[in-house]
């Protein structure tokens, strides 16, 4: 039994989201199938345009950059045809291969010497792909790890186990991209001062990192789908600040599993929704 309560703010938020928006099941997957076709794309066109940036990541592997130039078109072909496929026919080898590579791309620029937040920013890129995995049925045999996937029944288990890891994804990408912006990473002084004068830009740096960290706190412990959907504007904001300074395009389709994640995360906070009132309950409390 349900002790009587007075519903939060949130819950009341989410249960007119659910009502207004009522995502079919299979937005899930979806959502979760273009964020990845857009992380790898992004990635993959910056191998094919030879990245300058990336000579300190080959370097770790102690690759020179005359290798390193030539290798990075042939990286980013890969990551392109990893992107399609995950979007046109996923199968577990591409997934699996897809998680890997990103966490591995992503511990690369702490062991390049830069920032430890790098790692945890890009959480999207790996978050979003171990997401999928958990919708896959499992496969049998090595012939299925090649085959299309299948996808689990959305139970309410698999709702709370996909939640739980999109929660801790977009946390970490938050909470990273936040201190990055404590420390007054380049880039992101270079971003904002493209609309703000340069010594405003600086001065509000730490208080958008900070309000960024702040965020993840806050959706961490009352998470809802309106948060949620208020994250993936944010994230999408932000990021296209990339191009008001001026980078390529890509730099924000690169990161189209920072704007995937709290997406997905608000369709599986409404299809719970959804099934609780349907189920005559009341809106569960988050821990």
């Amino acid at each position: 039994m349900y002790a009587s309560r007075t519903p939060l703010a949130s819950e009341r938020a989410t249960d007119v989201v659910s009502r207004t928006l009522r995502p079919p099941l299979e937005a899930l997957p979806w959502t979760l199938r273009i964020g990845a076709f857009l992380c790898f794309v992004g990635h993959g066109a910056f191998g094919i345009t030879t990245k300058q940036a990336w000579l300190p990541y080959f370097a770790v592997a102690h690759v020179g950059p005359s290798t390193a130039y030539s290798l990075m078109p042939v990286i980013g072909a890969i990551d392109i045809a990893m992107g399609c496929l995950v979007l046109l026919s996923p199968r577990p080898a591409v997934i699996y291969w897809m998680t890997l590579w990103a966490v591995w791309t992503a511990l690369l620029r702490p062991l390049a010497g830069e920032s430890g937040w790098e790692a945890f920013e890009r959480a999207g890129n790996y978050g979003v792909p171990l997401a999928i995995i958990l919708l896959a049925a499992q496969w049998r045999g090595i012939g299925g790890f090649f085959a299309p996937i299948t996808l689990r029944p959305l139970t309410d288990r698999l709702l709370r186990d996909l939640e739980i890891v999109l929660v801790a994804a977009i946390v970490l990408l938050l909470v990273g991209h936040g201190a990055l912006g404590l420390e007054g990473k380049p880039s992101l002084v270079a971003n904002y001062a493209s609309i703000f004068p340069d010594d405003f830009a600086a001065r509000i740096m730490p208080i958008v990192g900070g309000g960024e960290i702040a965020l993840a706190l806050v959706l961490a412990r009352w998470r809802s789908a309106p948060l949620a959907l208020f994250v993936a504007l944010w994230k999408l904001a932000i990021e296209s600040l990339f191009f008001a300074a001026g980078a390529p395009l890509w730099e924000v389709v690169e990161r189209g599993g920072s704007y995937a994640a709290p997406v997905a995360l608000a369709i599986v906070l409404l299809i719970a929704a959804r099934r609780r009132t349907a189920a005559g309950q009341e809106p569960d409390v988050r821990p």
